[in-house]
């Protein structure tokens, strides 16, 4: 039996509006679900389901919106179907568009922030060390768990709009420090330490592991003392794609885990994984079947959103190379990077130079690749995963430096090739 508060009972019954009275409906019944026996507070959201799959979803939004809906917490939105500032770029059907944009509104019309990004986290207003959340999107929810220490479940489309109208989760799973331990050891035997290159192999760590913990709680040991917050995301969004992980630690890097010890809860592992270069590059090659010298069609990265230190490393790569793209290169990322990066003159540059940048939404999913037929390279686990059945690509899988090389020769190039 559930508990409900005075204010969640006043919900129930339409004090506040039908769409209240609605979300809650649907928050209780899934807390029960659950296995939640009362629901908390939250002090952010985010909302995965202004991404257009079809017209329940957007039915759903509309009676939310006649009902008079608002979220009562800051809540920032997932990417849409569309690039709203380079409408230009779609090139799939109008009648689509059109559903998609409606739906993406919709979520303004409810009072949701237009971020339209994977990467909330990124933004000037990050969840603090453990914070209650209800956030939705694979890649935010571990990186906010894991990276953030903040602590939400895996909500997905509706049930997160619902805790954004409510202020309320189900005092369940990640929610709760006991839930939150280490359950699966991944001991890293001579990870590459030296930067250049090395964003590759976190995706190949997290590919790597998801596919072996499922939902379980990974704790690596061994990753470089200076990982960067950008290989953490790489790892965490790989970890995710492969696998339902919502939350990994990374002994002396992440808040959760200064210790192994504490990591695991003073408990031994209860599973022990080593984890050979040797089975990093099978992995890496399980995604890519490109060769040295294949022609390629495109370049796409930014999947979760570039940072600004990733647009940085782009243009110092392009500068080291003292050249251009050859090809089509996409670079997916937030209107509020963009916004830095158009203030400080680094998206003139690199439009300049020829790459597009795409806001709003991701080159997996949309409709904007001039070209979808031939190979496309990726530096992103998670992209090279989907895009194959999305976009029906073929997919060559390298570092950040072999994209960019590869990008200006239009040919595949590995790193010792």
């Amino acid at each position: 039996m559930i508990h409900l508060t005075e204010p969640d009972q006043a919900m129930l019954r339409g004090q506040h509006g039908d769409a209240a009275a609605l979300a809650m409906r649907v928050l209780v019944r899934s807390a029960t679900l659950m296995g939640a026996d009362r629901l908390l507070d939250i002090t952010s959201a985010h909302i995965d389901g202004c991404l257009y799959h079809g017209r329940a979803s957007l039915d759903f939004v509309e009676r939310l919106v006649a009902g008079a809906g608002k979220v009562v917490v800051p809540t920032t939105l997932n990417v849409g179907s569309l690039d709203l500032i380079h409408p230009e770029l779609f090139r799939g059907d109008e009648a689509v568009k059109s559903q998609a944009e409606r739906l993406m509104q919709a979520h303004l019309e409810l009072g949701c922030e237009s971020t339209f990004t994977c990467a909330p986290y990124q933004s000037r207003h990050r969840p603090r060390l453990g914070q209650q959340i209800a956030w939705a999107e694979s890649n935010a929810i571990v990186f906010a768990n894991s990276v953030l220490g903040a602590r939400t479940n895996r909500y997905g489309d509706f049930m997160d709009l619902c805790a954004a109208l409510t202020g309320r989760a189900p005092a369940c799973g990640l929610h709760l420090a006991e839930n939150r331990l280490g359950e699966v050891l991944f001991e890293l035997q001579d990870f590459p330490a030296e930067r250049d290159g090395r964003d590759i192999w976190f995706a190949a760590l997290g590919l790597l592991a998801g596919r072996q913990v499922g939902a379980r709680i990974p704790v690596f040991a061994g990753l470089p003392a200076d990982t960067s917050e950008d290989e953490l995301k790489a790892l965490g969004a790989a970890c995710a794609t492969m696998g339902a992980v919502g939350l990994f630690h990374a002994v002396g890097i992440t808040p959760e885990a200064p210790t192994l010890a504490e990591a695991f809860g003073g408990r031994p592992p209860p599973a022990l994984v080593p984890v050979t270069r040797g089975q990093l590059q099978r992995t890496r090659a399980s995604l890519s079947r490109a060769r040295p010298g294949d022609r390629l069609a495109a370049v796409a990265v930014g999947t979760p959103h570039f940072s600004l230190a990733e647009f940085d490393q782009l243009l110092a790569l392009l500068a080291e190379e003292g050249a251009a793209p050859r090809i089509d290169f996409y670079v997916n990322t937030s209107r509020f990077i963009l916004w830095q990066l158009e203030q400080n003159g680094k998206a003139q540059t690199l439009v300049r130079l020829g790459l597009t940048i795409v806001t709003d939404t991701c080159t997996y999913i949309t409709p904007v690749m001039k070209q979808t037929r031939g190979l496309i390279m990726t530096n992103s686990g998670k992209w090279a995963h989907y895009a194959p059945a999305n976009i029906g690509v073929e997919v060559a899988f390298g570092s950040l430096r072999e994209c960019v090389r590869s990008a200006l020769r239009g040919e595949v190039v590995l790193d010792g090739h």
